[in-house]
């Protein structure tokens, strides 16, 4: 793709991401939104690969479609209570209608069944946009609106979206549709918080990109699409293998890791809302989780494929690991002996 075109089009990303970010008013909500949207669609199919076009044209019209039913739900609220503010959500009509809005928007269960195909129709490179920064303008959405939103009705979002991430994703074996399911069950996690502890679900979205980020930017640095090329990695580049497990274990959420701090806090959180069935339900399912990332770190950190592959081995490379790759994977690992600072700032 023509550099001067991709400047336009990630300047364009960040000025719709800005404009939802910064707004009161709905319209410029949805109108960063929109500019988000037609902004990624070229990066989807910039390969021309009719897996590519197809990805692109599920993401337009899903999209679309939540940005409609958000478009819908603040002219129903302000039919009813004259007021545009995106602060003053009242009407009960409205509220359920913006988190189905929202909730396709950010691909969370049960409108979750576009992302995996969208990610796995697109490079890794968009993939890390698609999963990290196209979900932060709707997750702002849901911030600022969520005291009037229903709590039962995020609940069981959030529960629905931790079993089908960590259910769907068990006999995967490309990267980048385990990833999407990761992305769906990490969301469940935020959506079960955000009507109690607002704060603590946009730390946990924090915590989630920096792993999310490193993650991608590994397997997109080592050229792996899938666990059979993951197998033959080791020879390749052994240190970047090993801190791809250590991230991999840090997103699943395993101590001393940086990923077991939003998942204590949650925890602990639910549990002083006297919440506690829904905290040990969300847990377990966590599990499921815990499995694939184990699957996928047990892949990368083989040092002999148990099969003959038809893949070729590669030699050992001894090129520098890229800058942001390394300190992305060092967040993913060291942050939770600082989690009492953190959790001042929540």
């Amino acid at each position: 793709m023509n550099p001067q075109a991709k400047l336009i089009f990630a300047s364009s990303l960040l000025l719709g991401s800005t404009i939802t970010i910064s707004s009161n008013h709905w319209i410029m909500a949805w109108t960063g939104l929109e500019i988000n949207t037609l902004a990624i669609l070229p990066l989807i199919s910039k390969s021309h690969h009719p897996r590519a076009i197809e990805a692109a044209t599920k993401y337009f019209l899903v999209q679309a479609a939540a940005s409609a039913l958000l478009l819908f739900s603040s002219m129903t609220n302000a039919w009813h209570t004259g007021q545009w503010d995106i602060t003053q959500l009242t009407c009960p009509t409205s509220c359920v209608i913006l988190t189905a809005a929202i909730a396709m928007k950010l691909g969370l269960a049960p409108f979750h069944f576009w992302f995996p195909e969208v990610l796995q129709g697109c490079s890794l490179t968009t993939g890390l946009l698609l999963s990290t920064a196209m979900k932060f303008p709707p997750l702002t959405l849901l911030y600022m609106t969520s005291q009037s939103l229903n709590p039962s009705m995020l609940t069981t979002m959030a529960l629905l979206s931790a079993a089908l991430g960590g259910w769907m994703g068990l006999n995967q074996t490309q990267t980048r549709k385990i990833l999407a399911f990761s992305s769906i069950s990490h969301l469940g996690w935020m959506a079960v918080i955000i009507a109690y502890s607002p704060k603590l679900a946009l730390l946990n979205f924090y915590l989630y990109v920096v792993m999310t980020a490193a993650v991608f930017l590994t397997l997109n640095t080592i050229k792996t699409l899938n666990l059979s090329t993951l197998m033959t990695t080791w020879a390749k580049t052994p240190a970047l293998s090993a801190m791809l497990m250590l991230t991999l274990l840090s997103l699943a959420g395993l101590p001393p890791l940086t990923g077991f701090l939003p998942k204590w806090l949650i925890i602990q959180e639910l549990v002083n809302q006297e919440m506690a069935p829904t905290a040990t339900i969300i847990a377990l399912l966590s599990l499921l989780g815990l499995f694939f990332y184990l699957r996928l770190a047990y892949c990368a950190t083989i040092t002999l494929p148990p099969h003959t592959t038809n893949h070729m081995k590669q030699w050992y490379t001894n090129k520098p690991t890229n800058t942001s790759v390394a300190i992305l994977v060092t967040l993913s690992i060291i942050l939770l002996p600082i989690s009492p600072m953190l959790r001042t700032i929540v």
